[in-house]
């Protein structure tokens, strides 16, 4: 297979999952990111547990790790995964931000780039909805990858200023 082409295409440009069988097991980890950008008293709101909702936070986490958990229910040509480790932590970035980072692991032969790509989007989607009604203008942004290693494309590590601008 070329290394040029995207690999979720077959040769005749359809749709295809990618076969994984004759690849090495290997320990594989990713990182991923998602800011939620709100009013700064939305987010004192949050941190000091006075959301009508409950704690937001511990919804968000618990959210992240689900979605994580079901990304091949929910992206059409992954593969199901047996996560060994998922990680979601959520910090405030400043007076009107919430960072979220998830780290996804597993030995195994496939990427979890997704899985952790989607545990940090899906805890950013639920920070919105249990928040939504208190602060409409919210913003999802700087959805990324920051890290994954294992497997045969090696390591990758985005750099901290592409991370905070939403380039790179």
């Amino acid at each position: 297979m070329s290394e040029d082409r995207f690999t979720h295409l077959d040769d005749r440009g359809q749709a295809q999952m990618v076969d994984v069988t004759e690849k090495a097991v290997t320990q594989r980890t990713a990182v991923a990111q998602a800011r939620v950008r709100m009013q700064p008293q939305t987010l004192a709101m949050i941190l000091d547990q006075r959301h009508p909702k409950g704690d937001v936070l511990a919804t968000a986490r618990i959210a992240g790790i689900q979605a994580a958990k079901k990304t091949w229910d929910l992206i059409p040509l992954c593969h199901p995964l047996l996560l060994t480790r998922i990680n979601v932590s959520i910090e405030p970035e400043g007076d009107d931000t919430l960072r979220i980072e998830v780290l996804c692991k597993l030995s195994g032969t496939t990427g979890v780039e997704m899985e952790a790509l989607t545990g940090a989007s899906v805890a950013a989607l639920t920070l919105y909805d249990m928040c939504k009604a208190v602060d409409r203008g919210m913003v999802i942004e700087t959805v990324c990858l920051l890290e994954k290693a294992g497997g045969r494309s090696g390591h990758y590590r985005r750099d901290a200023e592409s991370t905070e601008s939403g380039k790179g």
